[in-house]
């Protein structure tokens, strides 16, 4: 009898150390599947990052092309505005430079209404 319960003993120890292998070989199996499933996640991400970086640069450029055509109208009106300002000015800066000399040099005081002091 002892030798059946010894055999029986050992055949529970042969299929605990059985099932134990068959759970690590599944904890591995996990494991490798969590990594891929990572690996694969991370490559997806990097491939819609790419995607959206390309829509992003395609937009910026599209969008920036207006701009930079009413910016080279903007600096063309500015140009033609400060055109018209000097040639204003070669016209009438004699004028207002005799003006201010004028002004200057012929003084004209005059003494002003006194207004009253509020008394305190």
């Amino acid at each position: 009898m002892a030798a059946q319960n010894s055999a029986g003993i050992q055949t529970l120890l042969d299929a605990e150390r059985e099932a134990q292998k068959i759970v690590q070989k599944a904890r591995e199996y996990r494991t490798k599947r969590v990594k891929d499933a990572r690996s694969e996640a991370q490559k997806e991400i990097e491939d819609y990052r790419k995607q959206k970086d390309e829509e992003f640069k395609a937009f910026e450029k599209e969008h920036t092309s207006g701009n930079k055509a009413a910016e080279e109208q903007a600096e063309k009106d500015g140009d033609k505005q400060l055109e018209e300002i000097k040639q204003i000015g070669k016209k009438t800066g004699p004028k207002v430079v005799e003006d201010l000399v004028r002004a200057v040099m012929n003084v004209r005081p005059e003494v002003p209404n006194r207004v009253e002091q509020p008394v305190a």
